[in-house]
């Protein structure tokens, strides 16, 4: 099952250096004190000594049935770090967690301590509720992720005969289950395990779960009348993506976590087998998702209840869910349909989602976490040190830890930049290694220089994103002489023969845009949200001494951006004046008088709300007619 020709191949994170002024200090605080921070957190929760099989009946604290997937991915958010940072310390962290991680495997390869030792007879009972598959598919990635780290296979052998083990469980032989997972993850997982082993069995398998979920009979169905369950489920098959094949699927409903997961586990298995169904299905999730079902800062999964999508344009601000682990779901997913075709659109809502609704997720000093994203806030949400639920923390770990693999992409005689990070790349186009390199502000300043060093010259196309949010507005030099190429698909062509030390300049003008949305939307009718380049704005309390839910804003009001250095570590803040307005009763008449005086205001980043001293913010802001 080979590739789509023309498909374009990430450059590995161990082939980035990422040295800016934005991530480069994020970067270095997740991997010095939020990786030791979530360890210390896993030890303290059980989660570890879990690992240990310890635990008998009557003890407390017994293992949860999703513990391995958080102690999973904080191992492969740690073995990513290592891949690019060596730390001592934190590698005997991950020795001493694989070590726990073997011990616990069973010898016929399950490795679940729940269903080992506090529900040993319930294997594969419940795929709909227990979570077996998606914690093995966590285990997977990070298996995966500890061998192209370090070259040691001891960790990718427990995964694998893990692995081996599901795949004897579940496929279409007379003496195997046709099921699939009620979380999904493995399907992803499962891919990323082939193109590291290229066993193929393993693809089989990603596209088993795949080609099982939401045939009839419904397998959750008959799975709960054979545990004898008579009470109707707390959920529809929809709520699992599970109501129809995938391959039928149009809207994206149900949990936006698993939802994104198995999206792009779709788009994984579209790319390796080269299935053009599977790859339509995703073109028009994707599309449902992103024009009816995403907030402005990229977060997606508007309700509380089931952590869910809800109708189409169904977007409200205080009460809206927006789990960290959605965004970074919509991040993953976006990584793959860029893989499976080069269009700008991917990584632009990658991006958006990727400088807001993500990483508004954890802290500046990375011990606290946003579990729920809300657009608006009365001062009473904050990020916590963990959660009983722990999936968000680690998360975020793993995809800050390999941010530099989401930059480039490789192609035949092609290099696409998808996300401006200063630093560098080492490189081999066709045969040629090349260095690039980029030297920016971004994302507070819109002036990228990219340097190419080459051995000898090379002929290849560098493809750079044009932003959605510049509009077509753009200056690009190559050795100070200006050109302007044609743009396909959203990405600049430059096709030449490089040499050595060429340079090109790309200029991309960063005006505050009042963003307004579609009037479907109800919790933004009237109202404008701030940007400016990809980052959304905020108001908080903290900077102003009127009410920031009184403030209406003028369509004629001057907004002018100023580097503030005493501010959240010296960010970009919009400013200028708003109209504070309050009625002198809970309900007044049109035209009656109203309290109305001219007052400063002051935006920062969404990313970055919270991290001062408690009190309300709000994105959308009423207008001023």
């Amino acid at each position: 099952m080979r590739q789509k020709a023309g498909q374009l191949i990430p450059v590995a994170p161990t082939a980035v250096e990422i040295r800016d002024h934005f991530w480069a200090p994020r970067l270095r605080v997740n991997r010095r004190i939020a990786l030791f921070h979530q360890y210390r957190m896993l030890e303290r929760t059980g989660h570890l000594e879990a690992l240990r099989l310890a635990w008998k009946p009557g003890d407390p604290n017994p293992p949860h049935i999703f513990w391995e997937s958080d102690t999973a991915k904080w191992l492969e958010a740690a073995c990513l770090s290592l891949a690019t940072h060596t730390d001592a310390k934190l590698q005997g962290l991950v020795d001493q967690v694989i070590a726990l991680l073997a011990g616990a495997q069973g010898k016929d390869g399950y490795l679940n301590a729940h269903f080992t030792v506090v529900e040993p007879g319930k294997r594969f009972t419940n795929l709909r509720d227990n979570h077996e598959l998606y914690c093995a598919g966590h285990l997977i990635e990070a298996g995966v992720a500890h061998f192209q780290a370090t070259g040691d296979s001891t960790l990718l052998n427990v995964v694998r005969r893990y692995a081996d083990y599901i795949d004897s469980t579940f496929g279409p032989g007379p003496d195997q289950r046709r099921g699939y997972p009620g979380h999904e993850e493995i399907e992803l997982a499962l891919v990323k395990l082939y193109r590291a082993t290229r066993e193929a069995r393993y693809l089989h398998l990603a596209k088993f779960f795949l080609d099982q979920r939401g045939q009839t009979p419904n397998f959750f169905i008959a799975e709960a009348k054979t545990r004898g369950e008579t009470t109707a489920p707390s959920f529809a098959p929809a709520y699992y993506q599970a109501h129809i094949p995938v391959r039928r699927q149009k809207e994206a409903v149900g949990h936006a976590v698993r939802a994104m997961y198995l999206y792009a586990g779709m788009a994984d298995v579209a790319a390796e087998t080269g299935d053009v169904a599977l790859h339509a299905a995703c073109q028009r999730l994707w599309a449902n998702v992103t024009t009816c079902k995403m907030y402005v800062t990229g977060g997606i999964g508007a309700r509380h209840e089931g952590e869910a999508f809800g109708e189409n344009y169904e977007l409200p601000n205080l009460t809206a869910y927006a789990e960290t682990c959605a965004a970074i779901g919509l991040v993953l997913l976006a990584h793959r349909m860029i893989r499976l075709e080069p269009i700008s659109q991917y990584a632009d809502v990658l991006e958006r989602a990727l400088y807001n609704g993500v990483l508004a997720g954890v802290s500046c000093d990375g011990r606290e976490y946003f579990y729920v994203n809300p657009l608006a806030s009365l001062g009473r949400h904050h990020r916590q040190p963990w959660y009983g639920c722990a999936c968000c923390p680690p998360n975020l770990a793993r995809l800050l830890a390999g941010l530099g693999g989401y930059i480039y992409s490789v192609a035949p005689g092609a290099l696409y930049v998808h996300l401006f990070i200063g630093g560098s790349a080492r490189l081999e186009l066709d045969g040629q290694r090349v260095q690039f390199t980029q030297e920016t502000r971004y994302p507070y300043a819109g002036t990228v220089d990219f340097t190419i060093r080459t051995a000898r010259p090379a002929h290849f196309v560098l493809c750079l994103r044009l932003p959605d949010w510049c509009r077509g507005d753009y200056g690009l030099a190559i050795n100070g002489r200006q050109t302007r190429p044609a743009a396909h698909q959203g990405y600049l062509h430059l096709e030449r023969t490089w040499s050595d030390g060429d340079q090109v300049r790309l200029d991309l003008p960063m005006p505050v845009e009042r963003m307004v949305a579609d009037p479907r939307v109800a919790d933004a009718a009237n109202c404008v949200a701030l940007q400016r380049g990809p980052l959304v704005y905020c108001l908080e309390q903290a900077d102003h001494d009127v009410d920031i839910h009184t403030l209406r804003l003028s369509d004629r009001a001057k907004i002018r951006a100023r580097t503030d250095a005493r501010r959240l570590g010296g960010t970009v803040v919009l400013e200028g004046s708003a109209y504070s307005q309050r009625h002198a009763a809970l309900y007044a008449p049109l035209g009656r008088p109203s309290k109305v005086r001219s007052t400063h205001f002051r935006a920062v980043p969404y990313h970055l709300w919270d991290n001062r001293q408690p009190g309300a913010m709000r994105v959308w802001l009423p207008r001023a007619f």
